[in-house]
C-alpha cells in the first residue's frame, strides 16, 4: 500500500465518491490508487476549469464535498476561476494537487510553482503532505475543513508521497462538531427590530435559510411580522416554485437595488453578507443599503440556519400554523410566437419545466425574465454562478447532473460565458448525463455593452464594438456541440424552440439547443 491508496481509502470512509479530475504526470499513481478502488467515479474534465465547476454544481446539490484532482500549479491555475464561485457559493470541496516529488523541487523543474500561493486566494484551508505518515491526518483535516463551515480545501500531494510505502489505513468516519447553538441575543435583538419596525425590515435568506423548509418559517415570519423577504444578487441555490415561499431577488444593477432597498430601516441577514454594488461607479454608492439602515446578523454561514429562523419566529410569538403567502397560478400570457426572444425563452421554460428539475442560470443578462417567472414553476432548484467568475455554468450543471441522475438539468447559458468552458459538454456526453443546455445566442457580451453605458459611455466605436461583439465569426454552437459528442439544434422563432424543448425534456440524455436572438 502507498500514500496514495490511503487517500482514496480515507475519502471513501468519509463518503467522497466521486473524484472530478484531469491529471498529469506527478498524479499517475494516485491515478493508479483510484484504478483500484472501484467505489470511486472518476469523471474526467477535458479542462481543469469543469473540473473545479463541476465539483461546485456537485456540491451545491449534496451539501457534500466531491474530489478534484488537478495537475501542479498550472493545473490548479486554470480551475481557479471556478474555485472563486465554489468559495463564493460556500461549497464543500477538496482539491488534490499534485506536485513534484519533494527531492526534485530544488532543481526548479518546469513545472514547479508556488501552490500554496496559487491555492491559497480561492481556497479557506490549504495544506501540503509531508509525507506517506502524513496523509491519513492531513487528508481527514481537510475532510473536516470542508464542512465545519462548508467551504474550499487544497491538499497537495507531492508524487513521493504518492508513491511512498505506508502502512494500511484503518480510516473511519470523521467526527464533525456540530454547528454552535443558536445565538439568544442575536435572536432577541432582531425580533426588537421587527417588532419596532414593521414593514420596514428586510430579511436575506442564504445557503440552508434558502431551502424550502426554511423557507416556510421565514415566510410565516414575512406574513406575520411585515418582513421583506429577499435573496442575493447571486445565488448559490434556492428551493423555488409553486408552493414554496419566493423572496424577492436583490437586483443586479445598482439604481433598481438601491430603489428595491431604499425604505429598509433595518437588514437582517441569514446566512448571507450585506450585499454591495457589484463594482464601483462613478457618483454611485457601493452599499445597496441607506448609510444609517442598521444591519443585524441572526446567523451566520455554518450555524443552524433554519433553528435560528425557528428560534425568531418562536421570539416573535408566530405560531407555526400561520399561513405563508405563495405564488399564485402562473400569469395569463399569450404564448409567444414568430421570431425567438429572450422573454419567449424565459416563458417556455418556466411552463414546461419539469417537477423536480435543476436550474443553473448563466445566462447572465439573457434570462433575466426567468427568475421572477421561475416563481409559478414547478418545484425546482435554481442555481447561479457567485463570484462574477464566467463559464461556471456548463461544468455546474455537469456536476450537478452527476449528484442527481434522477433530476433533469437545465442549462441557461450565454454563448459568450459558456465559450469558457465548453469542453464540459464532452463530459456530459461521455457520462450520458441528463442535461437540457439552452445557449442564448446574441453573438455578444451584452452585459459589458450595459457596463460601458453604466460608466458613461454614450456610443462606442469599432475597437470598443470589436472586444465586445462575437460575431465575424459568428459561434456555431450547434457544430460545437455536436463535436463533443452532443446532439444538438438550433431554434430561430418561437415555434422552433417549443417544439425543441419538448424533445429534449421528453428523454434522457444531453442535448443542447442554440437560441438565435
Amino acid at each position: 500500500m502507498n500514500g496514495a491508496d490511503v487517500l482514496c481509502d480515507v475519502l471513501l470512509a468519509n463518503d467522497v465518491t466521486v473524484c472530478f479530475a484531469n491529471p498529469g504526470t506527478s498524479e499517475m499513481h494516485f491515478v493508479a490508487a483510484l484504478d483500484r478502488k472501484p467505489r470511486m467515479r472518476c469523471v474526467l474534465g477535458l479542462f481543469e476549469g469543469v473540473v473545479t465547476g463541476a465539483a461546485d454544481g456537485y456540491a451545491r446539490m449534496t451539501d457534500r464535498p466531491a474530489a478534484t484532482l488537478l495537475h501542479t500549479g498550472p493545473g490548479l491555475a486554470n480551475g481557479l476561476a471556478n474555485m472563486h464561485n465554489a468559495r463564493r457559493a460556500l461549497s464543500p470541496m477538496i482539491n488534490i494537487v499534485g506536485d513534484h516529488a519533494s527531492y526534485h523541487l530544488p532543481l526548479d523543474a518546469p513545472l514547479t510553482s508556488d501552490i500554496e500561493g496559487l491555492a491559497a486566494p480561492m481556497s479557506n484551508w490549504v495544506r501540503r503532505i509531508s509525507g506517506p505518515a502524513d496523509v491519513q491526518p492531513a487528508t481527514e483535516a481537510a475532510f473536516r475543513a470542508s464542512l465545519t463551515p462548508p467551504g474550499v480545501t487544497t491538499l497537495i500531494l507531492p508524487a513521493d508521497t504518492a508513491w511512498g510505502g505506508a502502512n494500511p489505513a484503518a480510516p473511519g468516519k470523521v467526527v464533525l462538531s456540530p454547528p454552535p447553538p443558536v445565538d439568544k441575543d442575536a435572536v432577541r435583538a432582531v425580533a426588537a427590530a421587527v417588532r419596532a419596525k414593521p414593514g420596514r425590515v428586510g430579511m436575506i435568506v442564504r445557503g440552508r435559510a434558502a431551502r424550502a423548509d426554511a423557507l416556510d418559517i421565514a415566510g410565516q415570519i414575512s406574513t406575520a411580522g411585515g418582513v421583506r423577504l429577499l435573496s442575493d444578487v447571486l445565488i448559490a441555490r434556492l428551493q423555488r416554485g409553486r408552493g414554496r415561499v419566493a423572496p424577492t431577488r436583490i437586483p443586479y444593477p445598482v439604481d433598481a437595488a438601491t430603489a428595491l432597498l431604499k425604505d429598509i430601516d433595518v437588514l437582517v441577514l441569514v446566512g448571507g453578507k450585506e450585499p454591495v454594488a457589484f463594482f464601483a461607479y462613478p457618483g454611485k454608492p457601493g452599499r445597496l443599503v441607506r448609510e444609517d439602515c442598521q444591519v443585524l446578523t441572526l446567523a451566520a454561514h455554518g450555524q443552524d440556519l433554519h433553528a435560528a429562523l425557528e428560534a425568531l419566529r418562536d421570539e416573535l410569538g408566530i405560531k407555526p400554523s400561520q399561513q405563508t403567502a405563495f405564488a399564485a397560478a402562473f400569469p395569463d400570457e399569450a404564448t409567444p410566437n414568430g421570431k425567438l426572444t429572450e422573454d419567449a425563452i424565459a416563458l417556455s421554460v418556466a411552463r414546461k419545466l419539469p417537477d423536480n428539475a435543476i436550474i443553473c442560470d448563466e445566462a447572465v443578462t439573457s434570462a433575466r425574465r426567468f427568475f421572477a417567472l421561475s416563481a409559478y414553476a414547478a418545484p425546482h432548484d435554481y442555481m447561479m454562478g457567485t463570484g462574477g467568475s464566467i463559464g461556471g455554468g456548463i461544468p455546474m450543471a455537469t456536476g450537478a447532473a452527476v449528484a442527481c441522475p434522477d433530476r433533469k438539468v437545465i442549462n441557461l447559458e450565454a454563448d459568450g460565458s459558456g465559450m469558457y468552458t465548453v469542453q464540459g459538454l464532452w463530459t456530459q456526453a461521455r457520462e450520458n448525463l441528463d442535461v437540457v443546455t439552452i445557449v442564448f445566442s446574441n453573438r455578444t457580451y451584452a452585459i459589458l455593452h450595459g457596463e460601458m453605458k453604466n460608466v458613461g459611455v454614450g456610443a462606442i466605436g469599432e475597437n470598443a464594438r470589436r472586444m465586445l461583439d462575437l460575431d465575424h465569426p459568428s459561434l456555431d454552437w450547434v457544430s460545437l456541440a455536436k463535436g463533443m459528442g452532443v446532439e444538438a439544434a438550433r431554434a430561430e422563432t418561437c415555434e422552433r424552440f417549443d417544439a425543441l424543448l419538448d424533445s429534449a425534456l421528453s428523454r434522457r440524455g444531453p442535448f443542447l439547443i442554440e437560441a438565435v436572438l
